[in-house]
Parts: structure tokens; C-alpha cells; sequence
């Protein structure tokens, strides 16, 4: 089982249960929304952020972006990284029915797609090299507005289709797109892939 870094950030315990199943790294859980009250919990993420970096990994359903897009303002920014699932449909296995959106959260992840949304976000994995990666040019609003994916009539239609490709969730912003997919690409990468994706 490999190893990482960064302490994982996740919503609840059987979403625990399943990391574990999946890497080997801390893991934090924040009883869901309880955690907008809690600020011992939020200044203990803070110091773990600080000192080791987390990995905020939450569903990928609108109460995930909740949660996600509070911490984002509450985190050092420069020391949390954003993991992302994919929107698949079906229900967990303990559950009698499906979540309020229809979608598996990181509870009903299988191993592999969580160790490449870890992957993604840029874990470090501790089994690897060591070196350090290149920095990356980044892809910027300037790029997106150039491939039609803002400020356009059909720009949102654009966007979601590229995150459907990328099997990205859908409730991502601009800006968390934007994110996304300089945690995926370099910038001549992804204007080489949007060159060549038959949709844009």
C-alpha cells in the first residue's frame, strides 16, 4: 500500500474507512458540516496544514462543495491541495437508497480511483523518487476564454462537457476548473489536449 504525505481531509468516518483501504496517510474527518462550528477543529488543520499539508477530499455532491469551499477560505491556502472524485451514480452499500443527488461519495470509491484522484491533486507519494517536480507553467482565464470555456453564449455548455471528458464533478466553478486542471496539466499539455478533444 503506498504511502503519502499529506493528511487527508474527508467528511466522515466510513469515508475514512475507505482511504485506508486505499493508501496509507493520516486521516482527518470532519463530521460534516459540523466542522463550520468547530475552531479547535479548524485550528488543528491548520497547524497539520502547516506542518505536514493536507489533501481536502470531500463528495463530489453539493454539500461536498459546501464543506470544501468553506475550508478553502478557512486553510492556508499554499499548503492545502484539492482532491477531486468522479460524479458516479449508484449508492454505498450500507445505504438503503442513494444520496439527494444519486452519486457515490468517497465512501463508495473504489481503491484505484482514489489513489488516482490523490494522484491529481499532487500527493506526495513517500514510496516515489523524492524529487521535486518542475513547476509547471499555468494554464490561466486567458486560456480558457481563448477555447470558448468563458465568456461565450455556449461557454457553460463547453465547460461541462470538458469536466464530464475528465470525469471531473460537475458543481465545479470556473475557478475550481481552472484549478483542476492545473493540478492535471502543464499549460502546453492542456492547450495540446484541447487542441486535439474533438468538443472544443
Amino acid at each position: 500500500m503506498r504511502k503519502i504525505k499529506e493528511v487527508i481531509v474527508v467528511e466522515g468516518r466510513y469515508d475514512k474507512n475507505t482511504i485506508a483501504q486505499a493508501v496509507e496517510a493520516s486521516v482527518v474527518t470532519l463530521g460534516g458540516f459540523s466542522v463550520f462550528n468547530d475552531r479547535e477543529k479548524l485550528a488543528f488543520l491548520r497547524r497539520l496544514a502547516q506542518k505536514q499539508g493536507l489533501i481536502v477530499l470531500t463528495d463530489s455532491d453539493g454539500a461536498g462543495f459546501v464543506i470544501r469551499n468553506y475550508l478553502k477560505g478557512a486553510l492556508p491556502k499554499e499548503c492545502v491541495k484539492q482532491a477531486y472524485i468522479p460524479d458516479i451514480f449508484g449508492k454505498e452499500r450500507r445505504k438503503r437508497a442513494p444520496g439527494k443527488e444519486g452519486k457515490l461519495g468517497v465512501e463508495g470509491m473504489r481503491p484505484e480511483v482514489l489513489v488516482e484522484a490523490l494522484r491529481r491533486a499532487g500527493a506526495t507519494f513517500l514510496d516515489e523518487s523524492g524529487e521535486v517536480a518542475a513547476e509547471k507553467e499555468p494554464i490561466t482565464k486567458a486560456d480558457l476564454f481563448e477555447l470558448g470555456l468563458t465568456g461565450r453564449p455556449d461557454s457553460a455548455g463547453r465547460r461541462q462537457a470538458l469536466l464530464e471528458h475528465l470525469e471531473l464533478p460537475r458543481h465545479l466553478t470556473t475557478n475550481g476548473l481552472l484549478e483542476a486542471l492545473n493540478l492535471l496539466y502543464g499549460r502546453a499539455d492542456f492547450l495540446n489536449f484541447a487542441g486535439n478533444w474533438s468538443n472544443l
